[in-house]
């Protein structure tokens, strides 16, 4: 296929960036060296027309690669060549395309170049747009540099939620953020879903695919293993939210209908009789007629950590406002200088750290507004974010009172606190978790508590690494400079705004450009 990039524009928001003379001669590993010769294997048609300097990042389902080419007014340019791994869905690669050719190129939001296929290889290609990664100048960054990049990154989700399009993925790796020339990109198309009056057809497609969602790689989802264990209080820990059956009522729930198969630890299945009566609704266990219901599908895609709480408890109506609540924990972590925030290795431990910083009673009643009881053997209370954040940040003392960490589950706790979750139906299955705090965390703070902040530890698509900030001692004048002793209570208020609990009344994009901390922009 012959090729001349000789119609390449830069962008109405300037996303097309000149090429970097110093980047070639960087030096690559073997490894690198053997993916970019693959790359050039399995799509020919590229070597015509690009030489690939080096491989800038990899997921779950793609790799992206560096390259540059030469216009035919001479000047030499870079891109980003994103390649999908063969498995991905032909609808689904469809369907990133068209959300990048309709939405993409303004509005803080990546366009695309090119498209190369080979079989079932497929390179899209994108202006490659030099930035910074947020884990490496998060410490240095001012407020006014905050309040920009949230500002930006409102106006690139207002942008495409006006064409029906849920990012579901929305996260620092993919707002890239050039800190020089304060420019912004929304990026990775690769898990978008379209709202019931999407613009975008090829998302409307991907309604069936719903319906057998894949796992997100390197974690586990508690919420949709078998359980493994024929105790009902230790199988909890594995089992997922049901869906009530269309026809049935609510009386006609609390009674098993048919013969219903039970987990074991062998795996194999025997009969419940007929006529059982389901009683653990509200209660710390989960009886065996919930266990043998069948699983609740919802959609889950996205990272750990930015999850909203009508994705972690698996509730089936999700619109725009999941990016919103994922826009409000990029947030927290910019006021409180530490990526990520959150860290959690299933759904419930990430409810449970959400219910920590927004406390249970709201948690519980956010959740019956989406059909979910939450029980949760003791309160919770709510964290002042301003608070919470000027601790973390060394700007005020840690106060003395205690307060329930962020859990990380163990199998031998002695202290054992339960959390559940149940549709609002007397049978349906409720996950419970045993939990336990970290050894040391007894001499922490409670703001320590509340984050995690120093362990390396993988994401899907890539890696992120835990930041903090410098102790208290190491800032004064810097932090005077930088204007973090004086944060407007805007920006508070916009940041409890943003993690509403309820999805129907959280704030949206364009509501969210319209908060008195965007009044001079």
């Amino acid at each position: 296929m012959e090729f001349s990039p000789a119609c390449v524009e830069p962008s109405t928001d300037g996303c097309l960036m000149k090429a970097d003379r110093g980047q070639k001669k960087r030096k690559i590993s073997p490894d690198v060296e053997m993916d970019i010769e693959f790359l050039y294997k399995a799509v020919p048609q590229l070597a015509k027309v690009f030489r690939i300097i080096d491989k800038i990042g990899a997921g779950t389902f793609s790799s992206v690669y560096l390259g540059e080419t030469q216009m035919r007014d001479g000047r030499r340019e870079m891109f980003a060549l994103k390649h999908l791994i063969p498995t991905s869905h032909p609808t689904r690669i469809a369907a990133e395309l068209q959300c990048l050719t309709v939405a993409g190129g303004r509005e803080n939001v990546m366009g695309v170049t090119y498209c190369f296929r080979k079989e079932d290889h497929v390179v899209i290609v994108m202006p490659y747009m030099e930035h910074q990664a947020i884990v490496d100048i998060i410490g240095s960054l001012t407020f006014e540099e905050v309040r920009l990049y949230i500002y930006h990154l409102l106006k690139a989700l207002k942008h495409i939620h006006q064409f029906g399009i849920i990012h579901r993925d929305i996260k620092p790796n993919n707002f890239l953020y050039n800190r020089k020339s304060k420019m912004y990109a929304l990026v990775d198309f690769g898990l978008a879903q379209g709202t019931a009056d999407t613009q975008i057809e090829l998302l409307k497609d991907l309604i069936e695919l719903r319906k057998a969602p894949r796992t997100v790689f390197g974690e586990r989802d508690l919420n949709s293993c078998t359980p493994a264990l024929s105790n009902t209080k230790h199988a909890a820990i594995r089992t997922e939210l049901v869906k009530p059956s269309k026809t049935e009522d609510a009386t006609s729930r609390k009674y098993s209908s048919a013969t219903l198969p039970v987990r074991t630890q062998s795996s194999s299945q025997r009969p419940v009789q007929r006529g059982l009566t389901c009683n653990c609704y509200f209660t710390d266990r989960v009886c065996n007629v919930c266990l043998a219901r069948k699983s609740q599908v919802a959609p889950r895609a996205g990272t750990p950590g930015f999850r909203a709480p009508e994705v972690l408890t698996k509730c089936p109506n999700q619109g725009t406002a999941i990016d919103v609540w994922s826009a409000g924990v990029i947030l927290l972590s910019l006021l409180s200088g530490r990526y990520p925030f959150f860290k959690a290795t299933d759904d419930m431990i990430a409810l449970v750290q959400i219910m920590t910083l927004r406390g249970s009673r709201e948690t519980i009643k956010a959740a019956k507004s989406f059909s979910k009881a939450v029980v949760c053997s003791r309160e919770l209370p709510r964290q002042d974010l301003r608070t919470l954040c000027e601790t973390l940040r060394g700007l005020r003392p840690s106060p003395d009172n205690k307060v329930t960490p962020l859990p990380e589950a163990t199998a031998d706790s002695t202290d054992t606190h339960h959390h559940k979750i149940q549709d609002d139906t007397p049978t349906h299955r409720p996950t419970e978790r045993t939990l336990k705090p970290h050894k040391k965390e007894a001499d922490e703070t409670p703001a320590e508590l509340l984050c995690s902040h120093t362990n390396k530890h993988k994401y899907s698509g890539g890696n992120d690494t835990a930041t903090r900030l410098p102790k208290q001692e190491k800032m004064g004048e810097e932090e005077d400079e930088r204007g973090w002793d004086r944060v407007p209570d805007e920006a508070y208020d916009l940041l409890d705004k943003l993690l509403d609990l309820n999805p129907s009344t959280r704030i949206t994009a364009a509501q969210a450009l319209q908060h008195p901390l965007f009044k001079d922009l």
